[in-house]
Order: C-alpha cells, then structure tokens, then sequence
C-alpha cells in the first residue's frame, strides 16, 4: 500500500475488516484446538482424527458452502453442554502456544500497515467469539465480530444465537459501520473464501488473501488485488527486527502483537 490519508474521509471513518482462518493464521481457529479440549476431555480421541482431517481438507481446498454448513453443524452438536468459562480458559492458556506461531507475518505487516494509516481493524470470523475474541486481542485488533453461541446457566446450548458467516458477516459490518462512523464505501475487507463474496463486495477495497478457486476467478473478473500470505513467524523475533529498523512500525505491530509467543510454524502446504 502506498500513502498514508487521514482515516477521516469526507463521509466517514475508514476500518480494515479481516477474516480470520487462512486470512490471518494459517489454520482453522477452532479446530486448532481440539488437542487442549481432548486434553480436558470435552471430545473423543475420534472428534480429535475427524478434526484433523477436517483440517487437512480445509487447508488443501478451503470450505465450501456446504463443508461450512456441515462444520457448524458438527461443532454445535458436539458444543452443547460444554461449560463455558472452561472454554475460554483453555483458550486463554493455550492461545500463545497454539495460536500465535500460526499467524502470517505479511497479515501482520498488512495490519501495523492499517493503524499506522490510522484505520480501526476489525477480525469478522465465523468461528466462536470466545475463540475469535482473544486472538483479535493479540493482534490489537480495534474490534471483532463472531458466531455467538446461546448460553444457559454458564453452559452452551447448542443452538446459535448468530451465525457471523456469509451474509451474516455483512450484517455485523453494518452494525459496526453505523455505531463507529465507518464508511464501507471508503474501507477495505480481506478473506480467502468464496463464502465471503458478500463480506468483499460490501467494501469499496477489496481484497483476495490466498483466495480458493472460485474466489480467485472472482477477484479476477472484478479486478481485485489477489495477495498470496505463507510466512508464519515468530513474531517476537519479528518485533526485535523491527525495532532495530524503524521505531514507527514496531510500535505499530507491538501494539498488535505484544502477547506474541516465540514459536516458528514452518509447514505450508500449497496443491491447487
């Protein structure tokens, strides 16, 4: 990106939404943890081999309309009963470790980028907030928006409360432009999913992040920028390259990334 204008447009405030999964980290949000909730005994040895392979097909051909169905469907089943504040208890004592050495270094570079220009940055995921919540913490997001699960009496329902996918991710967009001022004619919007068409066209900057086939035939009908992110770092020692070359931007990404663990994830697949 070249320039830096003033995050003020003359009809509004200027946000970068991000999808999360392969967008920002390079795996499923929620079934990255499936280890530590089999580890506490919320799931089989058998939901764990089915979570991998459900992975492994994510990463090799992204998730269609009908794989996103069927995932929710899975997870909400298999959610129901489960005791919501241990939920976010493993997540918060497991996200360094299991989170952070997923998350691309150009999404990161590509989100110091965004606040140094002065733009809110907004996580839109269609995973759990309780997930979605505390990675878009670590990454100093300014907000996030996630599937919200019903509750009662501290314990997940298995029924959905709202679904942030698809047109439901423009829903919340809205939401979040009327209550902040931001002008999604003037803001930018980045996923790597076809199921997130309406997300990119909702936004006046569009863009493609290792888009899946259909995206990618989108994004070139439409013009838009097709970016391609398979860094993942260790963002600690991205940091301490940073300060030692311009103290601007490391603040920038130390403001988005000061809980960063110290791991390097240094597997990438990449079949079309």
């Amino acid at each position: 990106m070249t320039g830096h204008p003033s995050a003020q447009t003359e009809r509004g405030r200027v946000a970068a939404f991000f999808d999360l999964d392969k967008t920002v980290i390079a795996k499923s949000s929620v079934l990255a943890f499936s280890k530590p909730f089999f580890a506490q005994g919320l799931i089989t040895r058998r939901s764990v081999l089915q979570s991998t392979y459900a992975q492994f097909l994510f990463l090799l051909s992204g998730a269609d309309h009908d794989q996103m169905e069927r995932m929710r469907a899975h997870l909400t089943r298999m959610t129901a009963g489960w005791d919501v504040q241990q939920i976010r208890t493993i997540v918060a004592e497991t996200l360094h470790d299991i989170v952070e050495p997923l998350i691309y270094a150009e999404a990161t570079d590509l989100i110091a980028d965004h606040k140094a220009r002065g733009h809110d940055v907004v996580i839109v995921s269609a995973s759990g907030e309780e997930v979605v919540s505390p990675i878009a913490g670590a990454l100093g997001a300014t907000h996030s928006t996630a599937t919200r699960m019903v509750i009662e009496d501290g314990r997940y329902t298995g029924d959905l409360e709202f679904y942030c996918y698809g047109k439901g991710k423009v829903e919340a967009m809205q939401e979040l432009a009327e209550s902040q001022g931001y002008d999604l004619a003037h803001c930018y919007a980045y996923s790597d999913s076809v199921t997130d068409l309406p997300m990119l066209e909702a936004v006046g900057h569009p863009t493609a992040v290792n888009p899946d086939r259909a995206l990618r035939r989108a994004a070139s009908e439409n013009g838009w920028p097709i970016l391609s992110f398979s860094n993942p770092v260790s963002l600690r020692a991205r940091l301490q390259t940073q300060s030692r070359t311009t103290v601007a931007a490391a603040a920038a990404v130390m403001s988005g990334a000061a809980v960063a663990g110290a791991f390097t994830y240094g597997r990438r697949r990449r079949k079309r």
